[in-house]
């Protein structure tokens, strides 16, 4: 059997996914998280095979805990299953140590194929998302996304100093290297423009 843990914010979705799985004879549902932070607690607690994942979630992304995951918990493989169709998320979470990436549109088939994929090695990554992932390279540098990401919200400069431990002038640049390289009017274009691709 393969234990699987789910991770999803949404009750409906956690529910539906762990109804679909349990019907695959050799997947076993472990466990299900409402968010990152206790995914990450059921991980160390119930050791899984294969950590399904959400991006979007309460208290840690599923970006964050696959890394957190392929760093501290090497034995239990990530597969994040999203709306997200953007390549640079694909890129990103198979950079942070994501083994799989589906939409979560694909059929339930596709999901327990690519679980059982993951967990004999392998990778498992919806080839469309794939082959736009490697046609756009994120051209920010990880500062440019942290600042990009206070600015998102309407903070001012100073309070992005202040949040980043920098200052004003050091946030300034940043804020205009990254606008130059997305071809932005401002910083609030700059950082909507980034999200669309998914580089944030």
């Amino acid at each position: 059997m393969i234990r699987v843990l789910l991770a999803e914010d949404q009750a409906l979705v956690r529910g539906a996914l762990s109804a679909l799985l349990s019907l695959e004879g050799d997947l076993d549902v472990v466990g299900a998280a409402a968010d990152g932070e206790a995914a990450w607690e059921s991980v160390l607690s119930l050791r899984p095979d294969v950590l399904v994942t959400d991006i979007e979630m309460p208290r840690l992304s599923g970006l964050d805990l696959a890394a957190r995951v392929s760093r501290d918990a090497p034995g239990t493989r990530v597969v994040i299953v999203t709306t997200f169709a953007r390549g640079g998320y694909l890129r990103r979470a198979l950079e942070v140590g994501a083994r799989g990436y589906l939409l979560k549109d694909a059929p339930a088939a596709e999901l327990a194929a690519a679980i059982r994929q993951v967990h004999a090695g392998g990778r498992a990554v919806d080839p469309q998302l794939a082959a736009e992932a490697w046609g756009d390279r994120d051209p920010l540098t990880e500062r440019e996304r942290q600042v990009l990401r206070e600015a998102e919200s309407g903070a001012s400069t100073a309070a992005i100093a202040a949040a980043l431990g920098l200052s004003e002038g050091t946030v300034r640049n940043y804020l205009s290297e990254a606008i130059g390289k997305l071809g932005a009017e401002n910083r609030v274009e700059a950082a909507r423009a980034a999200r669309e691709k998914g580089w944030l």
